[in-house]
This record gives structure tokens, C-alpha cells and sequence, in this order.
């Protein structure tokens, strides 16, 4: 049946939503080989019996059938292409081997080329110091995110002068750009959203009742 084996290709792809599968080669070779036999057919008919009405229409049903292949090798290709993309910033510039393996040679290239790209992208903005667009994949809810410490990291400084003393087993409410790094360092583990937001409601409690108390101890002395 002609076009069956573009059809099995999109299937084989499509079954695979979570993950990519070993890039099929010998699949597409045997749809390519069918596109080159269908086209040499054409190509005699129409040089030998170009006014024949049957013959007028097998071309048109080999074309068709070409260009079903042509669409299905498209498809195939562009939306693995579509994964390795979006694999690049979730796993950042170095793939798990075990999805390097189900890549051909022409995909690896391409996914070093295009994290090269996005590497060089992102050192041009953020006012020439750099952005990692790949750390907030969603936009923030909030400018501050509560973490544990796992560790006694020690005196950590932020970059408007202030600093706090991260002890192991305490947590914390700080800002959410400055977290980046102590995650990454593994000093500290960041909680969930839900914690976030009664912490966040309880950190300007205190911060109101801090500003309330100020006050009245400023009309006190007077």
C-alpha cells in the first residue's frame, strides 16, 4: 500500500510524547527508495504515454503519494527537531546520555549549534552582564522564594550590601534572583510554591508589625 510507511513514521514519533525515540533511518531510506521509484514511474509514463487517460490518472495518484511521503518525512524531522530544542532548556547544554544516543549525527550538530547560539544570545542582553533566559522557564509569581538550608553555608552577602547567615536546617525568605546560585552550589533547596505564599503573607505581617511598633516608639519619645 503506498504511503504506509510515511504513516507508521508519524505514528512512531507521535507515541512517544514524553521522551524521543531512536532516530529511524532505515524507515525513511525505505520511504525515500519508494518516493524515487514512484517518480522514475511518472517520468516513463509521461515521456511514453503522455495522453492516455488511465495513464493520466496513475500519475496523479503517485503524485499525490509523493508528496503524502514528503509531508510525513517533513513532519518527522521538524518535530524531533522541536524536542531537542526544547531539551536544551530544560537540560541545559549537555544532554543525558541516554537521548544522545537516539539522536543522528545531523541532530547533534544542530543541537550544538543551536545551544551555541542561545549561549551567545543570552551573554548580549541583561545590560551587557548576561541573562540565563533557562532558569525561569515560567514567569515568577513572586520577587521572593522561601529555602531550607542543607548545609551551613555561612555568611552570604547580596548584591545591595545586606547580608544574612545561612545555618543548616533554617529557612529563609529571600530574593528570588539571588537564590540562582545557592541552589546551584546545593546549599540550599527551594520549597513549594504553597509555603511561598503564607511565608511571603507572614513576612510583611512582621515587616507591618516591625514599622508599627518603630512608630510608636518614636511618638513615645516624644
Amino acid at each position: 500500500m503506498f504511503g504506509r510507511r510515511g504513516v507508521e513514521l508519524v505514528k512512531e514519533l507521535d507515541q512517544s510524547l514524553d521522551s524521543i525515540p531512536p532516530f529511524n533511518e532505515e524507515l525513511i531510506t525505505e520511504i525515500l527508495e519508494e518516493m524515487q521509484r514512484l517518480y522514475n514511474e511518472n517520468r516513463i509514463d509521461v515521456n511514453t504515454r503522455p495522453d492516455d487517460h488511465e495513464t493520466y490518472l496513475s500519475i496523479k495518484v503517485r503524485h499525490a503519494v509523493l508528496k503524502r511521503d514528503k509531508r510525513c518525512i517533513l513532519a518527522y524531522l521538524y518535530n524531533r527537531l522541536r524536542r531537542i530544542r526544547q531539551m536544551r532548556w530544560e537540560f541545559g547544554s549537555i544532554l543525558p546520555p541516554e537521548i544522545t544516543v537516539s539522536l543522528s549525527k545531523p541532530e547533534v550538530q544542530w543541537f550544538d549549534s543551536y545551544s551555541k547560539c542561545l549561549a551567545t544570545y543570552m551573554k548580549s542582553i541583561g545590560d551587557n552582564h548576561g541573562l540565563n533566559l533557562t532558569s525561569d522557564l515560567a514567569p515568577p509569581k513572586s520577587l521572593f522564594i522561601e529555602v531550607k538550608c542543607i548545609a551551613d553555608y555561612g555568611k552570604f552577602e547580596f548584591g545591595d550590601g545586606e547580608s544574612v547567615q545561612l545555618k543548616k536546617n533554617t529557612y529563609h525568605l529571600l530574593p528570588r534572583s539571588e537564590c540562582e546560585q545557592l541552589v546551584r552550589q546545593d546549599g540550599c533547596v527551594l520549597l513549594s510554591p504553597r509555603s511561598l505564599t503564607v511565608n511571603c503573607k507572614r513576612h510583611c505581617e512582621r515587616k507591618d508589625q516591625e514599622t508599627k511598633r518603630e512608630s510608636l516608639s518614636a511618638c513615645r519619645s516624644l
